[in-house]
């Protein structure tokens, strides 16, 4: 059993200890909008925050979580008010097929916390997900337009 703080609630699971966060979340407690993309946390499309810092979270194994906190995209706004990285996502029409976008708000929120106003080389240090589409000018000014809005 492990215990797991998922978007500020408590989840007990039957889970064996190495099984990779990604699969907890996705499989065990429903919360799909976390992808899977490569299985080798190259593409970023897992991506979550551990205690606020972004997370790939298909090699993360799950007992590496315990004790943390854990936020998923479905808990990193309420629906009725939108995290200004969503609000500029949208704003700036960002995504394409939009696979990738969960990881890419998830990686750009956690930026953003970190650092309010990035700069282009912070945006391009910090922003490793892949996005097949080739988004990545339409994220780097939603981005920048975020961090304005926040200002």
């Amino acid at each position: 059993m492990v215990r797991l703080t998922v978007n500020g609630k408590v989840h007990d699971l039957d889970v064996p200890d190495e099984m990779p966060l990604l699969w907890a979340i996705r499989d065990v407690i429903g919360l799909t909008g976390t992808k899977f993309g490569c299985g080798i946390a190259a593409c970023g499309a897992c991506t979550v925050h551990l205690d606020g810092a972004a997370v790939r979270t298909c090699v993360l194994p799950v007992k590496s979580a315990v004790g943390h906190q854990i936020t998923t995209i479905e808990g990193l706004a309420p629906l009725d008010k939108p995290h200004p990285i969503q609000v500029a996502w949208v704003a700036e029409n960002v995504p394409q097929c939009g696979y990738c976008q969960s990881g890419q708000i998830m990686a750009a929120s956690a930026l953003i916390a970190r650092k309010p106003h990035p700069t282009d080389a912070d945006i391009d240090v910090a922003m490793t997900n892949i996005c097949r589409c080739g988004c990545y000018p339409r994220i780097k000014s939603a981005i920048k337009s975020a961090a304005a809005s926040i200002a």
